[in-house]
């Protein structure tokens, strides 16, 4: 069914709630996990068209999806990480595409009002712009 799983990481605890759905998706399917991740800072943005040095939140992300990758694989499965910066959405599915991924995980925060606006513009994205399924699990208002 599924070969390869993006699963889109927000360095929150968002993520304790998207992880054991998808590990037991990727069990079952016996696909291989690609955890990835886009920081959104001011530094993140800006990094390649200013040449800037890495940010602490860069290392801080960086750092977390190795935590998580390593957790992963001491469970068993094939996994690697892959990092990005820039725009959320546009970031995930140029992933998805160059890592032939069929299937992106995702969390839901539940924004409302005025917070959609501001926060709630990747998931509208990705799934009106991905060709492939998109598994999404609600993890609770910010």
């Amino acid at each position: 069914m599924f070969k390869k799983i993006l699963i889109a990481l927000d360095h929150s605890k968002a993520d304790d709630v998207l992880l054991p759905q998808v590990k037991e998706l990727a069990r079952l399917t016996q696909a291989e996990i690609l955890l990835f991740h886009v920081s959104v800072g001011w530094v993140a943005r800006w990094q390649k068209n200013l040449n800037l040095l890495d940010s602490d939140e860069i290392k801080e992300d960086q750092e977390y999806l190795e935590k998580r990758g390593k957790e992963l694989f001491e469970e068993g499965f094939r996994v690697t990480i892959r990092h990005g910066t820039g725009e959320p959405a546009d970031e995930i599915l140029r992933a998805a595409r160059a890592e032939n991924c069929d299937l992106i995980a995702m969390t839901t925060h539940g924004h409302r009002l005025l917070a959609d606006l501001i926060h709630g513009t990747t998931i509208p994205k990705v799934r009106h712009e991905a060709d492939i399924p998109i598994f999404l699990v609600k993890a609770g208002r910010d």
